[in-house]
Parts: structure tokens; sequence; C-alpha cells
């Protein structure tokens, strides 16, 4: 534990970081390359510019490395060559706490800890007000369901959160982030696990958290991507194709076998 403990830091924070007074959400990749082996570069010469408020979708086969651009922009690992800019600065100009402050994030493993409902969504912005976390449950379709219970906003959660389901997990996290309002949004788009009602319900909310927020979304279903501004398309850890829903499939490349093989499959069962 203690050796674990005395490792140090893979990224390092800057002497004199730059704070800025409001974020816009602009985020650009500018010849970005990376490899966890610096002998193995795995994103090679990756470069996009996301304009404020953009969708930008994530796609690939298992294993592809969709959380490896989630990890580089969060910074918990520095590119080896090129930069990453969040309104036109290097991301390691920030320190990581004011940068990581800028996203959002919903994760497919959403997680609570021990403590009240009104606790566990509270916790996307501490000196929020009662009101502001009803207003956050509304948003995220979670009020309804919060009010069914004995003690409401009070009702205890452990820490497994095995007192609540899993969409239902999933719908206080996503009014945790809308609390947060942050400018950039991170979604791993984990709805596999519930039933079809409450995936409505999770969509609706995931919807309404993207409004004006620039937002990165780990696709799992391809079907639920076709309005994104750009989709970057992975394999084996490399982006092999980006562009909108409609001129991927023109192209008839790597995203159209896989948009088309996920409708071969749903047909088989």
């Amino acid at each position: 534990m203690f050796a674990f403990l005395d490792e140090p830091e893979e990224v390092k924070d800057v002497e004199n970081p730059i704070q800025l007074t409001s974020v816009r959400g602009e985020v650009e990749f500018k010849d970005v390359h990376f490899g966890y082996d610096p002998e193995k570069i795995i994103i090679n010469d990756f470069s996009t510019a996301v304009e404020p408020g953009q969708k930008i979708a994530i796609v690939g086969p298992t294993g592809a490395g969709k959380t490896t651009i989630v990890k580089l922009l969060m910074r918990f690992y520095d590119v080896n060559s090129g930069s990453i800019l969040v309104d036109g600065h290097d991301i390691r100009s920030f320190t990581r706490d004011d940068l990581r402050s800028m996203f959002g994030m919903v994760l497919q493993d959403a997680w609570l800890y021990n403590g009240t409902i009104m606790d566990n969504i509270r916790y996307g912005r501490l000196d929020a007000s009662d009101q502001e976390v009803y207003a956050a449950a509304r948003a995220a379709n979670v009020d309804h369901f919060i009010r069914t219970l004995p003690d409401g906003y009070n009702t205890v959660l452990d820490e497994e959160g095995t007192n609540v389901s899993q969409g239902q997990k999933q719908l206080l996290t996503i009014a945790r982030a809308i609390l947060s309002d942050p400018r950039i949004l991170i979604l791993d788009e984990a709805t596999s696990s519930v039933d079809t009602r409450t995936e409505v319900l999770i969509q609706e909310a995931m919807e309404k958290l993207m409004t004006n927020r620039t937002s990165f979304i780990i696709a799992h279903r391809l079907s639920t991507i076709h309005n994104a501004d750009l989709i970057l398309v992975m394999n084996q850890g490399d982006i092999v194709e980006q562009g909108t829903h409609e001129g991927l499939l023109a192209a008839n490349g790597f995203y159209a076998n896989l948009y088309n093989s996920q409708f071969e499959e749903a047909d088989i069962y």
C-alpha cells in the first residue's frame, strides 16, 4: 500500500496555471500522438476541432480504445506529442482540479455513496439549495420515483446502492451532473442493463443534460447517435474514421460495417 502511495504522479501540475472566469466548451485535438507505452503509439496524428455545444460520439468495438480519449481529455495521462486545447488553452496549463471541474461525467458504472438521496445529488454542487436539488431531480426524470419512497429525499442509500435499481442509480447520477452545471460532458451511454421504459427516461434526461453543452458520448448502441455532430470511429486504439452518421454510412467503411452488424444481430433475435 505505501509503495503504491509513494509512486510519482503520472502527470504534474504546472507552476503558474491559467484560471478561466468562464468556460465556453471549445475543445481541439491538435496533432495528438499517444501510447501508454511510449514505444507503442496507439493514437497517431489525431486532429479535430469541437465547437461549444456540439455532440461528439466515440464508437468502436470492445477494446478499441474509446476510453483512452476520455483519459486524455481529463488528463489522467499526457499526450506524447501534440496538444489538447480547451477554449484555446493547452490543458497542461490548468491545474488538474481546475481542468476536471470543467467536466461532468455520467459513467457506465453509476456510483452512489452511503447517505441520503438528497446528499448524493447535492454532491454535484455542495452549496446547492434544496430547491435546486429538486429541480435537478425533476430534469433528470427521477423526482417522481424519489417522492414515492417512504422517506423521499431523506431515504438513505447503502454504499452499493442495492436499495435502488440500476436505472434509478443512473438517473440519480444524471441529476447530480445537471446540478453541477458543467460546460463539457462525458457520457458513457450505459442503458444496456435497464428495462425499456427506464431506458426512455434515461435517454430523455441525457438529452436535457446535453442541451447547450459540449458532449463526448461513448456510444454502445449506434442507433442512439444519429444526431451527433461528429462521430469518431476507433479500432485497435486508433481513430480510423471521423464524420457524421450519414457521411460515414455513405463511405461504406468500418463504421458502416459496425452499424449494419448491430442490426443484423438484432434481426437474429
